[in-house]
């Protein structure tokens, strides 16, 4: 990750000192932040009282655009900090350690890049100030406040228990990895060995939407790019995690497909969808 985007939340500046054996989570930070003079935000939701889920986004014609996906988790004495920027990093994760808290919480990773300190203080009760900090000096300092969402048409159908159950955002939407799969490197002609891959190709797609991993999948069709096919995958918490449940799938373990890995930014209700697709087909595949 080359950069941590300005959206992010976080401390004003200062050496980092130890942590005090008494790790206070940083409840405060559940609801929207909005920084001063821009139209960039960050959001935190509540998953429980050890866990907060956020996201950086930018609003650009009434339209959010996504820039990164963020938790807070305490696990046992530790508070870690993880940011997924979009389209940077290769997709992978990086994680930041509280390492000092009084009235700032400071987040810390040496060997990262840009940034390696994370900086939250409370200034007042709906006032943050925000810095992000490199080793080299570069810093990039700022203040936002806490604000209540607004929306120019109420919704009426809102449903906020579906909602949480489904993961959506104030906007009813939610994070998902997309993979792009393409004819692989594996030119065999032997029909036997690509008729078994591809029939454990099949069982492995059941399966995962039997977990409720992989929501959309479907082929392509003959096209000048190669592409075969697509999944969309739920409940990921990073590119990492896709990857590993997709290393069995003998298709792409034995090269007759590719698979590509991207963070994708949709609708949280695209899984309802799976509760009638057992009405409407008359042969399986």
């Amino acid at each position: 990750m080359k950069t941590i985007l300005i959206a992010t939340l976080l401390f004003c500046l200062g050496a980092a000192q130890p942590l005090f054996s008494q790790v206070s989570f940083p409840s405060f930070l559940e609801g929207t932040w909005k920084v001063d003079n821009k139209e960039e935000y960050e959001q935190w939701d509540r998953i429980n009282e050890h866990e907060l889920k956020g996201l950086s986004y930018a609003l650009k014609n009434g339209q959010k655009i996504v820039s990164e996906n963020l938790k807070l988790t305490k696990i046992k004495d530790k508070i870690i900090y993880t940011a997924l920027v979009i389209g940077q990093n290769n997709g992978k994760e990086v994680n930041f350690e509280l390492n000092y808290q009084d009235s700032t919480y400071s987040f810390v990773n040496e060997a990262h890049d840009f940034p390696n300190y994370i900086r939250y203080t409370r200034v007042a009760t709906n006032r943050l100030h925000i810095a992000v900090e490199g080793k080299s000096g570069k810093v990039r300092s700022f203040y936002a406040t806490k604000i209540v969402p607004t929306t120019t048409v109420a919704n009426p159908n809102y449903d906020q228990e579906l909602a949480k159950k489904l993961g959506a955002d104030d906007y009813g939407m939610k994070s998902y990895i997309f993979v792009l799969l393409k004819t692989g490197e594996n030119k065999t002609t032997d029909k036997q060995f690509i008729n078994e891959c591809f029939k454990g190709h099949m069982e492995n797609i059941n399966l995962l939407v039997k977990n409720g991993q992989l929501i959309v999948a479907g082929p392509f069709g003959k096209n000048d790019n190669n592409f075969r096919g697509l999944f969309i995958l739920n409940n990921m918490d990073s590119i990492d995690a896709a990857k590993h449940i997709l290393e069995n799938d003998p298709a792409i373990k034995n090269g007759l497909l590719e698979a590509s890995f991207y963070p994708w930014y949709g609708s949280a209700a695209l899984a309802e969808y799976l509760s009638q697709v057992d009405k409407i087909w008359k042969k399986q595949h």
